[in-house]
């Protein structure tokens, strides 16, 4: 079986939509579609249908797609054993991913054992993770961001709420908005941070707090001078902060991030397993 067409198969069946696989693979769509048809008149079975949102898998596109995902994996994992047993993949991170960062560990270790990994914490400077500056293979990051030139999978949307001390009078509301902030002082991004992400994060300026880089940061500006700021749930807070959410600001994707073009098969592997684990 031709894995070429299987890796087609997966990303439209992942997709459900023949245009957003397309672009995923880098490819048009008419060739795409030619590759399905094949793989469906080589199998004698028809996989996916057309509907009026995108696609649907068939009851046999349903098995294959899992037959084909462990059959991808697998391949991956025999290509990057023989390449080297010294394998390693660098993966940049912005702060805590929760409990599914520890799942993943634990699942990329068990597939892929031999394969160092290099972790590189970035900061607010750059939303990718040091996937746009080449510093890392693949990064766990958060959207909005500038993806020109990078390919990323939703792994889950975390809910987002305010960062405030313990003592703060707000802090024992069951939820808040931006409005209810708006004449505290927020936290200050860096100059040159991606807009998008600006956007998202940096509050709606009445007045402005301390200058931010890092997750830890953050915390100490809102435990030492009382700036506000939000944060999704999850990141870890430490002692006398709490988080409240916020009703009106939508929730943070948790993204796999990667840069298009590559052919890494262990990044590959590591989306694919990053998926598997935060939507299991």
């Amino acid at each position: 079986m031709d894995l070429r067409l299987l890796r087609y198969f997966v990303a439209v069946a992942e997709e459900r939509h023949y245009g957003r696989a397309a672009a995923r693979l880098h490819m048009t769509q008419p060739p795409l579609s030619r590759a399905i048809r094949q793989l469906e008149r080589d199998l004698g079975v028809v996989l996916l249908v057309r509907s009026a949102s995108g696609v649907e898998l068939t009851g046999a596109g349903t098995a294959l797609h899992a037959e084909a995902v462990a059959l991808l994996e697998r391949a991956d994992l025999v290509r990057s054993r023989i390449t080297g047993a010294d394998a390693s993949l660098t993966v940049g991170t912005l702060g805590a991913s929760g409990a599914g960062g520890a799942r993943l560990a634990e699942a990329f270790r068990e597939r892929h054992p031999a394969t160092r990994i290099v972790l590189r914490e970035a900061d607010f400077t750059d939303p990718t993770a040091g996937v746009r500056g080449g510093l890392v293979d693949v990064a766990l990051a958060r959207t909005p961001f500038d993806a020109t030139g990078i390919g990323t999978r939703v792994l889950r949307l975390d809910p987002v709420g305010a960062v405030l001390r313990a003592d703060d009078p707000l802090a024992g509301r069951p939820s808040l908005t931006v409005a209810d902030l708006v004449d505290r002082p927020w936290f200050r991004l860096p100059d040159g941070v991606d807009p998008a992400w600006r956007a998202f994060w940096g509050g709606p300026g009445a007045r402005e707090g301390a200058v931010v880089r890092t997750v830890a940061e953050c915390a100490q500006a809102v435990l030492w001078n009382g700036s506000v700021g939000i944060a999704p749930l999850g990141e870890p807070l430490g002692h006398g902060l709490v988080w409240v959410p916020l009703t009106d600001v939508p929730p943070s994707p948790l993204v796999v991030a990667w840069r298009e073009g590559g052919r890494d098969p262990l990044v590959r592997s590591f989306a694919r397993i990053a998926v598997e684990v935060f939507r299991g």
